[in-house]
């Protein structure tokens, strides 16, 4: 963002997006700084299933009590993808059968499989899937492959992770990976390419608010400008004791075309 002390200077300011799947609420929480304090900062008293990308900054969760770190299974299949050009052959048969791993949860959102039916699919047909998944990684690691090799380096981070990654398939609760955050950041990704700076620390605060309202307008199905008309025509009156009443989670597109 623009440095508001000294003209034409910048500083660095980080966007930190958490998605919840239960109740689908996105939230983008601005802090300047890039480190686990402001993780710390969101998640302090939180408990429960954490799927982060594998980033260094959320390793220490792994041993918080109360909560259970899961991996990105996407993460891992896109180093395979990155490593397609020094050994095509090698990373065709790993996403071959990554592919079979996810053909599992595509059959699952196509059929609307949930709760214990879901579970006992992903038992039934995940299971094996991975489980070949991870023998082929294992040969192929300890089969002599060099470690500099961009395919070496793909098999070793999904094999330092396996436990985390196939988390997943024990439960109906978690998604195999957290593309759905990574589709919330899409549109920051996208605007980028349109404005280059935050004008302020604030500023930068203030876009996290909206990105987060109309993240979770996306989320919910909810038409984000219709929302957003909604609020607008009537935050001028409505008591801030009852503010909530007017976030996308509590908003009725039914009854606010009649009101």
């Amino acid at each position: 963002m623009l440095d508001s002390d000294k003209k034409g200077a910048t500083k660095q300011g980080c966007y930190w997006v958490y998605y919840d799947p239960l109740q689908k609420s996105v939230l983008y929480d601005y802090d300047r700084r890039h480190g686990l304090d402001a993780v710390q900062k969101v998640l302090s008293d939180y408990q429960g299933y954490l799927q982060t990308d594998g980033a260094k900054v959320y390793e220490c969760y792994a041993k918080v009590p109360g909560i259970t770190l899961v991996g990105c299974m996407a993460h891992a299949r896109r180093k395979f993808f990155d490593a397609k050009a020094a050994d095509k052959t090698l990373a065709e048969h790993a996403l071959t059968l990554f592919g079979a791993v996810y053909a599992v949860e595509k059959h699952i959102r196509e059929e609307g499989l949930a709760g214990e039916e879901k579970l006992a699919f992903r038992q039934k047909h995940a299971v094996p899937a991975l489980h070949a998944l991870h023998t082929w990684m294992l040969q192929q690691y300890k089969g002599g492959l060099r470690p500099s090799s961009p395919i070496c380096g793909a098999i070793e981070y999904s094999l330092r992770r396996w436990e985390k990654l196939t988390i997943y398939a024990t439960t109906h609760l978690l998604d195999i990976d957290n593309n759905k955050v990574e589709n919330a950041i899409r549109p920051v990704t996208i605007g980028r390419k349109n404005f280059m700076f935050a004008g302020s620390h604030d500023a930068a605060q203030r876009s996290a608010m909206l990105y987060s309202l109309l993240g979770t307008c996306k989320a919910l199905g909810i038409n984000p400008f219709e929302w957003l008309k909604y609020v607008l025509l009537r935050i001028h009156t409505h008591p801030m004791s009852r503010i909530k009443e007017l976030l996308p989670q509590n908003y009725n597109a039914a009854i606010a075309a009649q009101s």
